[in-house]
C-alpha cells in the first residue's frame, strides 16, 4: 500500500472520509457523485493523491460542503515535503531589499 504524499493530504482525505461516513453514504456513491473513479477516490482518502482544484471542488460538491472546509488550516509549514525553495515571498522582498542596500 502506497503512503500518503504529505501530511496535508493526509488531513485532506480524513476530512474528505469524516464528511462522506457523517452522510452515510459509500465511497463509490460519492465517487459517483464527483464524476471520479472509485479507486481514485479511495486514494483521496487515504491521503495518498495530490487533488487538483477542480478535484477539491467537485469532492465538497458532491459531499454538501465549502472547499474551504476541507482546506481550513492546511499551510506548507511541515505539511508539504520538503522542497528546494520554501520560502514565502515576504522572505523573497526581504532578501531583495537587502541586494538593493548593498
Amino acid at each position: 500500500m502506497a503512503s500518503p504524499r504529505s501530511h496535508a493530504a493526509l488531513l485532506f482525505g480524513q476530512r474528505v472520509r469524516l464528511a462522506r461516513t457523517a452522510l452515510g453514504v459509500s465511497q463509490e456513491e460519492i465517487a459517483q457523485l464527483a464524476d471520479m473513479h472509485v479507486t481514485n477516490y479511495g486514494r483521496v482518502e487515504r491521503g495518498e493523491a495530490n487533488s487538483e482544484l477542480h478535484t477539491i471542488v467537485r469532492l465538497a460538491t458532491a459531499l454538501g460542503v465549502d472547499p474551504g472546509e476541507l482546506l481550513a488550516g492546511l499551510s506548507g509549514d511541515g505539511m508539504l515535503p520538503d522542497r528546494e525553495h520554501a520560502y514565502t515571498v515576504a522572505d523573497f522582498i526581504a532578501a531583495k531589499r537587502g541586494q538593493e542596500a548593498t
